[in-house]
């Protein structure tokens, strides 16, 4: 992601494996409806750091949290006490999430590629071009309520010494038959995307344009009446709409400047969970799906919340 380069340099200069935080955790709320979701009493936890940049967080019914690390370039197994296990060493690993059988699927952006893995660490590629050509850099992806895979595809990853050969950054749908579908091409830097839990909305973030979109999702599997849902303004170096996920309740959380911002169904900004490290994605977890799992650049980090978060692959 953005920050991972700069991540990178901060830690060979060093010679850390962790970063000093850069701010301190704080709960700011707009809405009183924040402190229903998010109490007032609430603590973030570091679960684990040292890693290089984090991202594609998916909770695991066995008590770890699945973990990219994109600058160390491996899928991690991290474990509630901190230790760490690799699954797999992979070029530039981001979004991950179960497909409707519960194998995990990730998005690979060097490989251009969107990969099966199994828990043995080996891989099947599912898909890597549309139309005949390559995608640019699979970003990140979730389970739809057809039980199809659909992802984003920006060109943020892309390596430097290759060509992008398609002319869009584009949302797809990919079906179990390994069909891909354009579902839109107007946004300039899709990013993170989840569904409502009613399976009747599907909201993705442009990095570049720091807006959250919202679309309706037909039973055909296609969008329509794409707008503006929310805006997360800030400075250079703050952070950019990121990874998102939502609760049962329809509330979103999106990784923004400084931290998770939460919001409502109507597009009410509620309030931000402020994260020492820059946010990059989160994920429900814990047996209650009351947790919330931040990758924030070096660490993992939770945070228990009053909210019952909306997990596709495990709620009926």
């Amino acid at each position: 992601m953005i920050l991972r380069v700069l991540c990178f340099l901060l830690i060979v200069s060093s010679g850390a494996t962790a970063q000093t935080p850069l701010r301190r955790f704080e709960l700011k709320a707009n809405s009183a409806k924040f402190w229903e979701l998010i109490p007032k009493t609430a603590q973030l936890e570091k679960v684990s750091s040292g890693m290089g940049f984090t991202e594609g967080p998916v909770w695991d019914e066995a008590g770890f949290v699945y973990v990219s690390d994109e600058v160390f370039n491996k899928i991690l197994r991290v474990y509630p006490d901190g230790h760490k296990e690799e699954l797999i060493s992979l070029g530039d690993p981001d979004g991950n999430t179960y497909d409707a059988q519960h194998r995990l699927i990730d998005c690979a952006s060097v490989l251009r590629a969107i990969l099966r893995i199994q828990p043995n660490g080996t891989y099947t590629v599912l898909a890597d071009r549309f139309q005949g050509k390559r995608f640019n850099s699979p970003n990140d992806v979730v389970l739809g309520p057809d039980g199809a895979i659909y992802f984003t595809d920006p060109t943020s990853d892309l390596p430097k010494d290759q060509k992008q050969e398609l002319d869009f950054q584009g949302v797809f749908r990919l079906d179990s038959h390994g069909e891909v579908r354009l579902l839109t091409k107007d946004l300039t830097e899709p990013n993170g995307l989840a569904f409502s839990p009613d399976g009747k909305r599907l909201y993705v973030d442009d990095s570049a344009q720091r807006n959250i979109r919202v679309y309706d999702f037909l039973p055909n599997g296609t969008l329509a009446n794409g707008r503006i849902f929310g805006e997360e303004p800030g400075v250079k170096g703050e952070g950019v709409p990121d990874g998102m996920r939502v609760d049962r309740a329809g509330n979103l959380y999106v990784t923004g400047p400084k931290g998770i911002w939460v919001w409502n169904a109507a597009g009410q900004h509620l309030g931000t969970i402020v994260v020492p490290e820059q946010p990059a994605n989160l994920a429900w977890g814990d047996p209650d799906s009351k947790t919330l799992y931040i990758t924030a650049t070096t660490s993992l980090y939770k945070i228990k919340t009053n909210a019952v978060g909306f997990v596709p692959y495990l709620t009926p």
